[in-house]
């Protein structure tokens, strides 16, 4: 197999050859694996913010939104249900559920379970906005996957998947 040149190899390859170089024990599994996940993070979140500003909205307002409109009809949570799903905190939350309220794409409401809980609700006009930034956002990650086959995209999700479900788990002392 003939030897990968800096010229023929992404970002992080290029890296991790020229530290094999100096340092040909360490292992470098880590930087090759979570190296590439941090930089696909920098060149795909612009481009998906971008989506998100068109239709009026921050990756935050996009995150509870969308965890709002997949709960399912009535399409309303608990604070706390929506801090667990988007591993936010308290105050986090409520400048996200404030911004959302005054745009009127949620409602707030007394729950009647627990009164001393406010449930946020997806409004007709909130739903139908993530519906479309949804719809657009998924159609831009499809075309930044095309460098991938069916069989290597599910390959791979099922790879990172069972990578986080180990690191979810704390077995790596994360």
């Amino acid at each position: 197999m003939a030897e990968n040149t800096d010229e023929s190899l992404d970002h992080i390859g290029r890296l991790l050859l020229r530290r094999r170089r100096e340092s040909p024990d360490v292992p470098l599994d880590g930087m090759a694996i979570l190296g590439r996940a941090k930089r696909l993070t920098a060149l795909t979140r612009p481009p998906i913010e971008t989506v998100f500003e068109r239709h009026g909205i921050d990756a935050g307002e996009f995150d509870v939104l969308a965890t709002l409109r997949r709960s399912g009809a009535p399409f309303e949570l608990r604070p706390t249900e929506l801090m667990r799903d988007l591993l936010i905190s308290s105050g986090g939350l409520t400048d996200r559920l404030m911004r959302l309220e005054e745009k009127g794409l949620i409602a707030r409401r007394r729950s009647e379970e627990d009164a001393r809980s406010k449930l946020a609700c997806l409004t007709a006009e909130g739903r139908a906005l993530i519906d479309r930034a949804y719809a657009e956002d998924m159609a831009l990650e499809e075309e930044m996957l095309a460098g991938l086959t069916g069989p290597e995209r599910r390959e791979l999700a099922a790879l990172l998947a069972r990578l986080l479900a180990h690191l979810e788990g704390g077995e790596a002392g994360a």
